[in-house]
């Protein structure tokens, strides 16, 4: 079993932002995908709120769009300055994080 310290990078875009034609969280999953990163996952929140305290929930039609999608990667730290640089370089708003893990796979299929 190999096991690599990583960090989890985590981008969370508006649902319906747009970059080069593309939403930004499937612009985010590209770029990375193009840096070489393994892997990556977008996830779309089904409620939440965010510094204005506007609460923003799935079942309300006029709130359409404007959910979060969280954009996340397992990837060494030099990957997820790369990929900070590249959205800054865009001036696109973006909130991130990033936490140190432990990134292993188990199994021989893996």
């Amino acid at each position: 079993m190999q096991v690599e310290q990583c960090v989890l990078l985590r981008f969370y875009v508006h649902e319906n932002h747009r970059l080069r034609g593309k939403l930004l969280w499937e612009w985010l999953l590209g770029c990375a995908k193009d840096l070489g990163v393994m892997g990556g996952s977008a996830f779309r929140a089904m409620a939440g709120f965010g510094a204005h305290g506007v609460l923003h929930e799935d079942r309300f039609f006029e709130l359409q769009g404007s959910l979060t999608v969280q954009v996340e990667f397992v990837v060494t730290e030099t990957d997820a300055r790369q990929l900070i640089h590249l959205v800054a370089q865009e001036k696109v708003r973006a909130v991130y994080t990033t936490t140190p893990v432990t990134f292993g796979v188990i199994g021989t299929d893996a």
